[in-house]
Parts: structure tokens; sequence; C-alpha cells
């Protein structure tokens, strides 16, 4: 038995319009996350900080969660020092 729907004319219309427009927003995306990466790369680079610090810099300012990262890094840091591997 399959579970193929059969769309009809006006849902057809709709997934073909979702689509292409979908194909668009992340054509767009991927320029936008490109040239932010550039742009990451650039000023890393002018500052003499890793890129991957400045991109969680950003990611952490976003998402408006630097207390999860805070803590997170504190246990990362009493993990360490429990097994003797700060240094």
């Amino acid at each position: 038995m399959s579970d193929d729907k059969i769309f009809n004319q006006d849902e057809k219309t709709k997934l073909v319009y979702l689509i292409n427009e979908g194909i668009g927003v992340m054509g767009e995306i991927e320029v936008l996350n490109g040239g932010l990466a550039d742009t990451i790369k650039a000023i890393a680079e002018e500052m003499e900080i890793k890129p991957s610090v400045l991109k969680r810099a950003v990611k952490t300012a976003y998402k408006s969660s630097f207390h999860t990262a805070t803590d997170e890094y504190e246990l990362l840091e009493n993990i360490l020092e429990t097994v003797g591997r700060t240094e």
C-alpha cells in the first residue's frame, strides 16, 4: 500500500511557489553567509584573532546566549581542572 498523496491543482500551485521561493531564499542565505564568513576572516586576520572565535561571538550575540556559553565554559573549566588538564 502506497502513501502517495495526490495533490490537487491548487496544492500543486502552492507547492511550486513554495519550492521556488525556498530555493531563492536559501540561495540568498548562502550568499549572505559567505559574505559574513569573508568579513569575519578579514577582521580576524587584522586583529590576530581566530575566525572561529569571532564567529562564535557573532552566534552567541545573535542567540543572546552569553550566559549559557559562560555556564558551559565554567563547567568545561571545572572538568579540565579536575583532571589536571588546564595547562
